[in-house]
């Protein structure tokens, strides 16, 4: 890459993935070898966290870099205010093009009106993606908010779509935002459709110990969604083949990762919306110049470092009002002072806010609330502690227990100064109901991490 030329930046944003789909994380199915060897080459971001396991809040804050209920997206169907200063407003004014493929989930209409596409030059989307289409009929928008139907399936038309983008803007500097609706699932049928003839591989397969536990939908739709993660991998490794083959790839930066996870009804009526890791961690890998070689991060890592982390690899000056951090200094070793936790807001299936530690994950909820509605409240009160190196699948709540009351007050002080860094407000939080504890007891040292 020359000095002089910027390099290209291209997202691939899949929805509603597990971290646990991908072998890096000891997957056993051999879902995502294109992933894994990307993660491997490049950098892999083994504790990435969403800080919204809604699909809309998700969007608003990579979009814009702030807090849902900063941008006022703290639940689905709420538009993106159109003054709001976007990814796509910071490449274009840097001398990027811009170009938005995929769902989008940040309007209320559809087709999306040119004032409420965030800027993006070039437009080949619709808002709710799950809505437009089914798994072999892909209608999207252009830029003149026509119809336009892609063959092939849903996946595969997408990814023509932005294999044809980059051949055309190959020679100025671009920003590409590829955002799939796989491997959610199709509403209508509340299913997952994976090509013809993937479900049959991974059905009966493997199931992560919290669905082997606690059931939910996961024998009816495992295999359906893992035959869509491995299509979504293959994607990948066609789009990187492009990159390839027109001599792109050395000077483009590829991040891939989702809006949040799945935990299909385990923790609640839907698929998400819950503190769980089921629902917040996500698979998250960097490559490109500045990020090859860079090995595997475990420092927490939240998704609304994303946007600071792009604007600053690609050059550009980092906006002050962004909440999240480059992570351009762990790559370069400097992790001295990087966070200790992360801040996740949640919606729609209740009005809750977490934080998680490397080792803690502690939430609170206020069942007085709409969680539709209210977007906070004053008042929380304690509802999960989990133990995340002795119970990785959060399968015994801790809360209340006599033995954890010191972690839980560690963890309420630092709760509750993240919700007063970001919403400018100290709520009350009430303690859970103390219990007994049996044998467990907490170390000194284990309270702290």
């Amino acid at each position: 890459m020359s000095k002089s030329k910027r390099p290209n930046v291209v997202v691939f944003f899949t929805d509603q993935q597990r971290w646990d789909t991908t072998g890096v994380h000891g997957n056993p199915l051999e879902l995502t070898p294109n992933f894994d060897r990307m993660a491997q080459e490049g950098t892999h971001l083994y504790n990435t966290v969403t800080c919204q396991p809604v699909c809309g809040p998700a969007r608003s804050a990579f979009q814009s870099g702030r807090y849902p209920t900063q941008t006022g997206c703290y639940h689905n169907n709420v538009p993106l205010p159109h003054t709001t200063k976007t990814l796509a407003n910071q490449f274009r004014d840097g001398g990027y093009q811009t170009g938005y493929i995929g769902k989008w989930h940040l309007a209320a209409e559809e087709p999306v009106s040119e004032e409420r596409r965030g800027g993006y030059d070039y437009w080949l989307a619709a808002n709710a993606l799950e809505h437009t289409s089914e798994a072999y009929q892909t209608t999207l928008y252009n830029n003149n908010c026509e119809p336009v139907e892609l063959p092939g399936y849903r996946v595969d038309a997408l990814t023509d779509a932005a294999i044809r983008y980059i051949d055309k803007h190959k020679e100025d500097p671009f920003f590409l935002f590829v955002s799939y609706l796989e491997p959610h699932h199709q509403n209508r049928i509340d299913d997952y459709p994976a090509p013809v003839g993937y479900r049959e591989r991974y059905t009966a397969r493997w199931t992560p110990p919290d669905l082997a536990a606690l059931g939910g939908t996961a024998h009816q739709h495992l295999g359906g969604y893992y035959g869509m993660v491995k299509r979504l991998d293959e994607a990948l490794g066609r789009l990187l083949d492009a990159l390839k083959s027109l001599h792109l790839y050395d000077d483009t930066i590829i991040l891939f990762t989702s809006d949040h996870g799945c935990h299909f009804k385990t923790r609640n009526k839907e698929y998400k919306r819950s503190c769980h890791e089921s629902s917040i961690r996500i698979p998250a890998a960097i490559t490109g110049p500045g990020f090859r070689q860079g090995g595997q991060k475990k420092e927490l890592v939240s998704l609304i470092d994303f946007p600071p982390t792009l604007i600053d690899a690609a050059g550009l000056d980092v906006p002050e009002e962004m909440m999240g951090s480059s992570i351009m200094p762990l790559i370069h070793g400097r992790s001295k002072g990087w966070q200790e936790d992360v801040f996740i807001q949640i919606s729609e299936a209740q009005v809750g806010r977490a934080i998680r530690t490397q080792k803690w994950k502690y939430s609170v909820s206020d069942p007085t609330k709409d969680p539709v509605h209210d977007s906070k409240s004053d008042h929380y009160t304690e509802e999960f502690l989990y133990d995340l190196e002795a119970d990785p699948y959060e399968l015994t709540n801790l809360i209340g227990l006599k033995s954890h009351q010191e972690v839980a007050h560690k963890l309420r002080e630092r709760l509750l100064r993240r919700i007063e860094e970001v919403e400018n407000e100290r709520p009350l939080i009430e303690q859970a109901p103390i219990k007994g504890s049996g044998q467990r007891r907490v170390t000194e040292k284990e309270v702290l991490l």
